[in-house]
């Protein structure tokens, strides 16, 4: 099914490019209407196409514009870098009734640099973690074939993610899936050209990658779906 957009205007890698090289509110504040009605207005547009497609593929990922597209303005209080504002605009897609980066879901963003999408997991709490590791221990051999889908690596590439060095307390080395389980993240992540942005074609490849990227999220989900449905006061043990 075909999606009525037609990709951002030019407008918005122009307003990009300028902003990446004037990363400043003197430099934002007159030109903040061109980012709300050139950047913010089309990206709500392509996030509810891709909405729309999620309803038929994953509807516990559908994520309304408003909760789903990240803010422009950087929290700048514990870092470093201390230009106000992103210069890029990106939206998450998580499993409904999960906390955005501590479940496995999936994102996209758009800059003059590149159109980015991934998925997985990327900020799990420790409850998280050994909620996922344990899943891996037990149902490594079917995680392994899901990340071997061709479709998945084509489009993709291989999973991606920080990495301890040894494998967790708790987990035996040598178990089958000791490379698995010392991951802290589980990722895939492509780049993609920037010029895809500007035309309708942003949509079916962000729809492709996600849909790719479907039974592998699906999966790292699994636990922390079955620990959501535990009573009060049940643990998990390892």
């Amino acid at each position: 099914m075909r999606t009525a957009f037609s990709g951002f205007p030019e407008e918005a890698m122009t307003f990009f490019r300028g902003l990446a090289r004037n990363n400043t509110r003197e430099w934002f504040q007159p030109r903040k209407a061109i980012y709300e009605e050139r950047v913010k207005a089309p990206m709500a547009e392509l996030v509810e196409a891709i909405n729309r497609a999620l309803a038929r593929l994953a509807p516990d990922y559908v994520n309304e514009p408003e909760k789903a597209i990240y803010r422009l303005y950087r929290d700048t209080r514990f870092s470093p870098d201390k230009t106000p504002y992103k210069t890029h605009i990106g939206a998450i897609f998580p499993r409904r009734g999960h906390e955005k980066h501590r479940c496995a879901g999936f994102y996209f963003q758009v800059s003059q640099k590149e159109v980015e999408v991934a998925g997985g997991v990327y900020m799990p709490g420790p409850e998280q973690l050994l909620a996922i590791r344990t899943h891996l221990a037990e149902h490594h051999q079917r995680f392994a074939k899901l990340i071997q889908a061709r479709n998945l690596r084509t489009l993709l590439g291989e999973m991606q993610g920080e990495q301890l060095a040894r494998v967790p307390k708790g987990f035996c080395s040598e178990h089958p899936a000791a490379d698995l389980i010392r991951y802290k993240q589980w990722l895939w992540d492509v780049a993609l050209e920037p010029r895809l942005a500007t035309t309708p074609k942003i949509y079916d490849e962000v729809v492709n990658r996600f849909r790719a990227m479907l039974p592998v999220v699906e999966f790292l989900n699994e636990p922390l779906l079955a620990a959501r449905k535990k009573p009060p006061g049940d643990v998990f043990f390892h």
